[in-house]
């Protein structure tokens, strides 16, 4: 991957990076954390609204909204912010047209149309194979492989999953 080049960071590198109990928590967060060309999209926030406040037992965070909102906007502070434009969406329908997608995996079409109309051509995700009928239109790579193809210079926090406050 050239020097430079933008990752477009999926919604469950934010989960990860939020949710200190997954498996790739600290590769998410170090890659948060080192912020260099890293995008993402209003879909992939409206995604990690809708997952970070549904409740634990919908297999969600339950975390309250007000600290997912602070968590969001942490993370529009480190990462540069894709606009989902008209452009979008003669790829996005052309994509479909080409590789026929239904339910949830329609979702990951925008997804990569937002990319291909920015010229993004790599998203980091830990969902790849629901992103390999894409490739070769982009390249998907695991947050720890992003890693290793960046310097990591920059490195600041990222967010944390905020807890609800104790009550008795």
């Amino acid at each position: 991957m050239p020097a430079g080049e933008r990752l477009l960071v999926d919604t469950n590198v934010l989960l990860e990076a939020t949710d200190e109990r997954r498996n790739h928590h600290g590769d998410a967060k170090r890659l948060i954390e080192s912020s260099a060309h890293l995008v993402l999209t209003a879909q992939v926030i409206r995604e990690y609204l809708a997952v970070t406040t549904r409740p634990t037992d919908a297999n969600g965070l339950g975390m309250d909204t007000a600290d997912a909102l602070a968590n969001v906007r942490e993370f529009r502070r480190r990462l540069g912010l894709l606009p989902e434009e008209k452009p979008i969406l003669p790829i996005f329908l052309q994509l479909l047209e080409a590789i026929p997608c239904r339910g949830k995996r329609v979702h990951d079409a925008h997804i990569v149309a937002t990319a291909m109309a920015h010229k993004v051509s790599t998203i980091v995700s830990l969902n790849g194979d629901d992103l390999s009928p894409f490739v070769p239109r982009v390249e998907v790579m695991t947050p720890a492989q992003a890693l290793d193809s960046r310097d990591g210079s920059g490195r600041r926090p990222a967010p944390r999953r905020r807890r609800p406050p104790i009550r008795s």
